[in-house]
């Protein structure tokens, strides 16, 4: 075969894998599916027959999330694996230096972690025709990479039997009241929702803010469940930065929990979706993403999470505020929050007694 001919055939297969990938990255012809719209190939993804999920969310109330998803697919067995954000990130990270590939979708709570994933090509890009329905600062740029799932503020909880609500703090200052030692609790430094809370609250009142509140030998845990089962079980105080969602959750259940949201504002964190590249099932993983930012998926997030929908219009999770009555504190730069990681884990581990 003659050079010029093999470097033709070269040109025109490479122009066509271009054009194959541009047509998987858009949606433009939607198909209504069991009352949603999407672009997967239904056929090919109950053929692929598994789903794998790694988020940060509490095993049980996903399950159901996801179990939602599986009563409309269930030729779909959905396989969960749940860690705090920076333990799904160290793990994510060291299957894909391992050349492991495993995951179809994942969640992340840490914005700077999406960010240095999407850097080092780690998302495949598809543009779910649900996104139209989310506002850009909560998509990808350009967007189809990932999107806003779900939002989770926190503020102050407390149970009444042990801290009356006249004298629960009604201020970030007033939670690092000394009164407080020995029983505040918090999350571990692989949170993301708690790294948001460092930065934000250290912009608002300085970095003596988190120097005052180590003093009061703050407990670390690794998912709000426990820190609400200690609290209605009078291990502990009060709750710094609590989970609304939490908060929400406990209180269905009928549990003596009560909640502040300072005025100051609410520090929030955004539960981030994405498809990882080299997916085994992605067909699977397209139809699980346009059924999860569709209102029937969003509706099961909020119903069983209690976390509040980033899409336009949703209504907020049983109980709670709509999300435009909150004063949200989120990082008006990302970039920055990636960056502070390192700081904010030393100090964090410190406080408490990891370091």
């Amino acid at each position: 075969m003659k050079p010029f001919l093999v470097v033709a055939l070269a040109l025109a297969a490479l122009m066509a894998a271009r054009q194959t990938l541009a047509a998987g990255d858009l949606c433009n012809e939607p198909k209504e599916v069991h009352g949603f719209k999407t672009c997967a190939d239904v056929a090919k993804a109950e053929a692929e027959g598994e789903l794998v999920v790694y988020a940060t969310n509490p095993e049980a109330a996903e399950l159901r999330v996801l179990a939602e998803f599986t009563k409309l697919f269930p030729k779909i067995k959905t396989n969960y694996s749940r860690l705090q954000a920076g333990a799904l990130y160290a793990k994510i990270s060291a299957e894909r230096q391992a050349r492991t590939y495993t995951l179809d979708a994942m969640q992340m709570s840490d914005m700077g972690m999406v960010l240095d994933f999407q850097k080092k090509n780690g998302y495949v890009r598809y543009v779910s025709p649900q996104m139209a329905a989310y506002k850009p600062e909560y998509k990808s740029k350009p967007e189809g990479y990932w999107t806003w799932g779900a939002i989770g503020p926190a503020g102050i909880a407390y149970n009444p039997n042990i801290v009356p609500p006249d004298q629960a703090p009604k201020t970030w200052e007033e939670a690092i009241d000394p009164k407080w030692t020995d029983g505040i609790t918090v999350k571990l430094s692989t949170s993301g929702l708690q790294h948001v809370s460092w930065f934000e609250l250290r912009r608002l009142y300085g970095p003596d803010y988190w120097k005052k509140f180590g003093e009061l030998k703050p407990k670390g845990f690794d998912s709000y469940v426990q820190q609400y089962d200690r609290l209605v079980n009078q291990q502990d105080k009060i709750i710094h930065t609590a989970q609304y969602s939490g908060y929400l959750e406990w209180k269905k259940k009928g549990a003596p929990v009560g909640f502040v949201a300072p005025e100051a504002g609410l520090p929030a964190t955004p539960e981030t979706w994405g498809l990882p590249t080299d997916a085994p099932h992605p067909n699977a993983a397209r139809l699980f993403i346009d059924w999860f930012l569709s209102d029937l998926g969003q509706k099961a997030m909020a119903d069983n999470l209690y976390l509040h929908s980033a899409k336009h219009g949703a209504a907020p999770p049983p109980g709670g505020e709509p999300l435009e009555k909150l004063k949200l504190l989120l990082p008006d730069d990302w970039d920055s929050f990636l960056k502070s990681r390192t700081e904010f884990a030393k100090e964090w581990d410190k406080y408490t007694g990891l370091r």
